[in-house]
């Protein structure tokens, strides 16, 4: 009977022991979050690229013949139309050379008109055999002679009438001249190294960028064809070096078909009606991407291992972590999602850096509903 006391006794210790080992044992708690279910956006963003304009036509302009300079008619920074006067080089020597040039014209077509009437002549006396062979012949050679003789003369001519035209220097292009050293009495020639006078073409305005290999690739992979992807390209805008933006959008009109350096050189051109824009000044290129129905997070809901991209899912309550891929042009604030996550997954939204995988985790805007709620019951 003692013994059967004892027994008892030892098992209901046992019992109050588990039941107070089962009390102490506290369930985890949820951590509050704040949560997000994904729904399908359309994000516009930009991507930007440095570049520096350049005029539709720089041109330098350069002497072609020799001489010293008898007037200056441009004025540096003015505006000159195509064909307008420049410069002009001394230009008695060139008119006395084209004088001489038209003369010698005419002795050759006197020499060619008297060669002609002495073989039309010897071929009668040919025809009545009155000479030989020998001497028609001769006088055939004579004739082509002074044929020849005009030809190179009017060939000289032609000459020396571009020599005295260059001496008057025009502009080729009507554009904005730029600054010279050239005045009145300068000696010139075609050798000089440096140009009279720079004109640049400002009516439209180049601005060149480079894209990588990988996103050129990527462009032309999309649209089928460098061509396709110029015609598929967005107006781009331009942002000026005190940080304005340009009031008149551009169009990206050429791509080279060469990687230079891993890049790419890509084009952009822009109206200047008003002469805002100067050529070798510094800007930056912003060009759109539209893009439709996509899943967007923001990026204080990802972490990054290694160089990749993960998201924390709520899968039964638990951060569970997921590898996502995203667009390459972000807005600094969110990403875009390529691959990872579907419509109607919930994520953590903010803090996943501080999380580990499989915390559990409630939703913070319901844990905020709940205290408020208590609070107005109290």
């Amino acid at each position: 009977m003692k013994g059967l006391n004892v027994i008892s006794l030892g098992l209901c210790c046992l019992a109050a022991l588990t039941s107070c080992k089962e009390q102490t044992t506290v369930q985890p708690k949820a951590s509050a979050y704040p949560l997000l279910t994904l729904t399908k956006e359309s994000r516009t963003l930009s991507t930007t690229y440095s570049t520096v304009l350049e005029g539709k036509q720089n041109v330098d302009i350069r002497p072609q013949v020799s001489g010293f300079i008898t007037d200056v008619f441009v004025k540096e920074g003015a505006t000159v139309r195509k064909g307008e006067t420049l410069f002009i080089i001394d230009t008695i020597p060139y008119a006395a050379a084209y004088e001489q040039a038209k003369a010698a014209v005419a002795t050759a077509e006197a020499q060619e008109a008297t060669a002609a009437l002495t073989l039309e002549g010897q071929k009668a006396l040919y025809e009545e055999k009155v000479i030989s062979d020998f001497q028609l012949q001769t006088s055939r050679n004579s004739y082509l002679s002074a044929k020849a003789a005009l030809a190179q003369a009017k060939a000289s001519e032609v000459s020396a009438a571009n020599n005295l035209s260059f001496a008057k220097v025009t502009s080729p292009v009507t554009g904005v001249a730029g600054m010279t050293s050239i005045r009145v009495g300068t000696l010139v020639s075609s050798a000089m190294t440096e140009p009279l006078i720079s004109v640049t073409d400002n009516s439209k305005m180049y601005a060149y960028f480079s894209l990588t290999e990988k996103e050129a690739l990527r462009l032309i992979r999309q649209y089928g064809s460098i061509e396709k992807t110029i015609a598929a390209y967005p107006e781009v805008s331009l942002v000026l070096s005190d940080g304005s933006v340009y009031e008149h959008t551009g169009k990206i009109d050429a791509i080279s078909g060469m990687v230079e350096n891993s890049v790419i050189r890509v084009r952009a051109v822009f109206d200047n009606p008003d002469g805002v824009l100067i050529s070798g000044s510094s800007a930056t290129i912003s060009i759109p991407y539209t893009v439709n129905d996509c899943i967007v997070i923001p990026q204080e809901a990802t972490f990054e291992i290694q160089d990749k991209i993960f998201a924390y899912k709520v899968i039964d309550g638990k951060a569970t972590s997921t590898m996502i891929t995203v667009f390459n042009i972000n807005n600094g604030r969110e990403y875009i999602v390529e691959s990872g996550l579907s419509v109607g997954d919930t994520i953590v939204a903010t803090g996943a850096g501080l999380l580990r995988e499989g915390t559990l985790v409630t939703d913070a805007a319901s844990s905020d509903d709940a205290a408020a709620t208590g609070k107005e019951g109290e």
